[in-house]
């Protein structure tokens, strides 16, 4: 494979300018370099190139390897149009056609329909089937130091040609003989990589390295999602020969011969050349090519190349104008003339490392500082400020992987949003998705951050695999966990700045949690945060107000209301603040469902203030007993009145200065509920009807005109203001409890009218006398002085004008 030294190009050229020729690539002018910038070498320093480190690999009596030295100018794959271009020659003797072992339309499907839905992931897969040649090659040579006789570096290069639509994947490993060809890519499926994980199962040796992907398995069929024809050429260091491999999409058959052309000839490893079809040519872009390798193989734990194009700035002389030259004074011209130069930039081809071989997920946690997390995730993430809270961490046991997650300071995603890519997935260090919609974190948790890493998924993974697959279960299970406890430490941290910044970008996501996950429950519940009838300024949380609850307490009571104003001032509050009991204000449409979705907490019941059975623990059955007897007659009064719109009548335990209040059902929907299934736009109003049917009407027997209803009952039941008074006191009820009345222009007139009764006489206008102005004065435009100076005197009773 290509290995390079770190040799100079200056170097090089003292050393031999024959080879510096020889090695220029000259496949095509897009990635040719010129003669002049070699010539000038010596005068860039800063300007370096990487050469094979094989003009340094020692020599062996075998005939093939001291070719080698000879045919190192065409290791490179600059002539790639001849390295490439070998089609079937029936008539060569060293030439055997096969048939694949299974139909290749089938295989063509399965890649297309069913592992690949995006084109560009085959250059992942063939990166990844590299680095494990170069894996393999590494094991085996612990045992077999001979396998590293040709001294050349363990990487992989990546060269193109946009203007032909070529790819070159090449890599220093293993290579094949003509028999692993045939078994590696004559049969569809096939993994030389499994078949070599089992040989070391059974030699007891599965303890080594085991971290393989896959060679030459389904992966390299992938190729021909982008291509038409790929070529193979491939030398193992167990065989003295050079074999090439060639096949097109679509044939039934494949062709294996020997590599006889002394300028193809490679020492170890293969040569991957593909093809590209029309409408993909597009992906032999050096820069499209680098931007899949960092995308996809960024952490690839070899060495990535690819062939770039680069330049440098070089100041050249300019000949001078010969009209300004003329007109130069012979003066002028006997002084001396300093030469004119302008600057230029060269432009060069030369390798350049893609990748980074070492993620940070696999340093110990103890050597990664907290400067470079916070680099790692605003590079990773494209995010400008900080992280609140990291958690790196490594599991063990059934499932294995790697993580780090992170919690962001600001809100991109909105909550509504189920595609979300804060998370990358990596198997065995190779990028998989970042596309997913609740297989690694539930939707509720979208905005955490992370990268995961597991050694346990396979490489081809879909989206059907990970909706199924039981290690991606446990997998989310403990991401959660970890999750939740980075919240939790940001909560109880000493700066509270941090999680009010948190809850403000993030407390509707945890609110949604409390709907969508039963399961994590007791994990949510201590991050969520309320205003209360002590605490209207500051967000408290339910541990704090478990803790200031009162000894003779035993729920913990809430009310949903539009705003802070509504709640503090509802009704329903009288009789709590009065025994100094705290009432959680839920004011965002969520907290509602939220705290109906847990029920409970710390043994401490969920209760709605505005709902009916309200027991605040100071009962009197005897007392209430006398109450209900002394106003029953009152109450079924008033009941016959209302007729439907209530379910009944009762006496209010929870009032002390209001007359009556208009409750829910106990199983019904309050009145904030109701407000917000009123508003939405696919709302089932039959529902709806279904569940404001339960209104109890409840009233203040203390109440001053509750007493007097009271009266009216017993001595004039039909008397029509008496009635008048219990219609509007039930719309009066009606508002005051949070609820929209059906009419609000006849709740208007009810009040116009009782307003009218009450008023009625209280005042008396006395209309004053107006001096008579004849109509011949009053016409035409007047003068404002005079008539701000006119003053009409009031008439006295009985006087004279």
């Amino acid at each position: 494979m290509l290995g390079a030294s770190r040799r100079s190009v200056s170097a090089v050229v003292r050393a031999s300018s024959a080879r510096r020729r020889a090695l220029a690539p000259t496949a095509s002018t897009s990635s040719s370099c010129p003669n002049s910038l070699m010539e000038n070498q010596v005068k860039v320093p800063q300007f370096q190139t990487r050469w094979l480190s094989m003009f340094s690999a020692t020599k062996t009596n075998d005939p093939n390897h001291e070719m080698h030295p000879n045919l190192r100018n065409s290791i490179l794959v600059s002539n790639r149009h001849e390295s490439t271009a070998t089609s079937a020659d029936t008539s060569d003797p060293t030439c055997e056609e096969f048939e694949y072992q299974a139909e290749v339309s089938r295989l063509m499907d399965l890649i297309v329909h069913s592992l690949y839905s995006n084109k560009e992931i085959f250059l992942r897969e063939l990166i990844s089937n590299a680095s494990d040649a170069l894996d393999k090659l590494r094991y085996l040579s612990v045992t077999e130091p001979k396998l590293l006789k040709d001294a050349v570096d363990l990487d992989i290069r990546i060269q193109t040609d946009k203007d032909n639509g070529i790819i070159t994947i090449m890599d220093t490993g293993i290579g094949m003989t003509r028999q692993e060809l045939v078994d590696s890519l004559g049969t569809i499926a096939h993994s030389g990589t499994a078949k070599f994980l089992k040989a070391l199962k059974e030699s007891q040796e599965a303890g080594a390295d085991s971290t393989l992907i896959g060679q030459f398995g389904v992966g390299f069929y992938s190729s021909f999602l982008v291509s038409d024809k790929v070529v193979v050429s491939t030398k193992s260091p167990k065989s003295d020969k050079q074999y090439v491999w060639e096949g097109e999409a679509g044939a039934s058959s494949y062709t294996i011969r020997e590599e006889t052309d002394p300028e193809k000839l490679i020492p170890r490893g293969t040569h991957l050349t593909l093809y590209l079809k029309h409408d993909d040519k597009g992906f032999a872009h050096p820069e499209r090519i680098q931007k899949l390798v960092k995308n996809y193989s960024q952490f690839v734990s070899f060495p990535i190349y690819t062939w770039q194009e680069k330049g440098f700035t070089k100041e050249i002389e300019v000949d001078e104008d010969p009209t300004e030259a003329n007109k130069v004074g012979e003066e002028e011209s006997k002084a001396e003339k300093k030469k004119k130069t302008k600057k230029v930039v060269e432009r060069y081809w030369d390798w350049e490392l893609t990748n980074e071989t070492k993620p940070i997920w696999l340093r110990n946690p103890k050597d990664v500082t907290t400067e470079e997390y916070n680099e790692f995730y605003k590079k990773t993430f494209d995010e400008y400020l900080d992280p609140l809270a990291s958690s790196h961490f490594t599991t063990e046991g059934e499932v294995e992987f790697r993580s780090i997650l992170f919690v962001p300071a600001t809100r991109k995603d909105d909550i509504v949003n189920t595609k979300t890519k804060n998370i990358r997935l990596y198997v065995k260090r190779v990028f998989i998705s970042d596309d997913f919609d609740g297989e690694l974190f539930p939707r509720y948790l979208c905005f955490i951050r992370g990268v995961v890493d597991s050694n346990d998924l396979p490489l081809n993974v879909s989206r059907e695999i990970l909706q199924e697959s039981r290690i991606v279960r446990i997998m989310r299970k403990r991401l959660v966990r970890k999750a939740f406890d980075m919240i939790l430490g940001i909560s109880l941290s000493e700066n509270k700045e941090d999680y009010e910044k948190f809850w403000e970008n993030f407390g509707k996501f945890l609110k949604l949690g409390c709907i969508e996950d039963q399961s994590n429950h007791k994990r949510i519940a201590p991050l969520l945060r309320f205003f209360s009838s002590q605490s209207e300024d500051e967000l408290i949380s339910l541990d704090e107000y478990v803790e200031n609850m009162k000894t003779e307490q035993k729920d913990i009571y809430y009310i949903a209301a539009d705003s802070l104003t509504s709640a503090r001032n509802a009704p329903f509050l009288e009789r709590l603040l009065e025994k100094d009991f705290e009432v959680l204000f839920l004011v965002d449409p969520m907290d509602e469902v939220a705290i109906q979705n847990l029920k409970s907490y710390k043994e401490k019941n969920f209760v709605d203030i505005s709902k009916e059975d309200l027991d605040l623990g100071d009962k009197n059955e005897e007392k209430e007993k006398e109450i209900k007897q002394e106003f029953a007659q009152t109450c079924d009064w008033i009941k016959k009145r209302l007729g439907d719109k209530v379910a009944r009548v009762d006496i209010s335990s929870r009032l002390s200065s209001s007359p009556c209040v208009l409750v829910s059902g106990k199983f019904g929907w309050s009145a904030n509920m109701e407000r917000l299934m009123r508003s939405q736009t696919l709302g089932d109003v039959s529902s709806l009807e279904f569940m404001r049917s339960r209104r109890v009407f409840e009233i203040n027997p203390e109440h001053p005109i509750i007493k007097n209803l009271s009266a009216a009952s017993r001595t004039s039941p039909d008397d029509p203001e008496a009635l008048r008074a219990i219609d509007l006191l039930f719309d009066t009820a009606l508002i005051s409890s949070g609820f929209t009345p059906d009419n609000p222009s006849e709740l208007g007139g009810k009040i116009y009218e009782m307003m009218g009764s009450a008023l009625a006489g209280k005042w008396r206008y006395a209309t004053p006398e107006v001096q008579h102005v004849p109509p011949s004065q009053s016409a035409g435009p007047q003068n404002p002085e005079a008539f701000e100076a006119e003053v009409v005197q009031p008439v006295e009773a009985g006087g004279q004008k």
